[in-house]
């Protein structure tokens, strides 16, 4: 069973700057490298949610999947960082966020599987 991650991160409130990011995400955005970086991974589902300026990622990965490899591995790929600091032309880090943290890890408080 795949395990689920959730994440949050702020877009800079601008209208032009959100219009700008959802058309990087939209269908073909991404370039190819991203989408195979993710892949690679493990990461068998993604999606990116969008409320106001707020972005919620949950992303589904295999047993194999470890988010220090990915960290890791995206260290050390230059398209992705090519991404990555494109992206964050568009992204601020959450009030709470410590310096250089960008997607926060959401924790999950509630579970209707888990209720009687």
């Amino acid at each position: 069973m795949p395990r689920r991650y959730s994440f949050a991160l702020d877009l800079k409130d601008d209208p032009a700057l959100i219009a700008r990011y959802r058309q990087w995400h939209a269908p073909g955005g991404p370039p190819d490298a991203i989408n195979r970086s993710i892949r690679e991974a493990g990461i068998e589902a993604l999606e990116i949610y969008l409320c106001g300026n707020r972005l919620f990622m949950i992303l589904e990965a295999g047993p194999d999947f470890s988010p220090e490899a990915k960290a890791r591995a995206d260290a050390a790929d230059p398209d992705v960082q090519a991404w990555e600091k494109l992206m964050w032309e568009f992204q601020q880090p959450l009030p709470w966020a410590k310096p250089g943290e960008k997607w926060l890890e959401a924790e999950r408080i509630y579970a209707l599987s888990e209720q009687p």
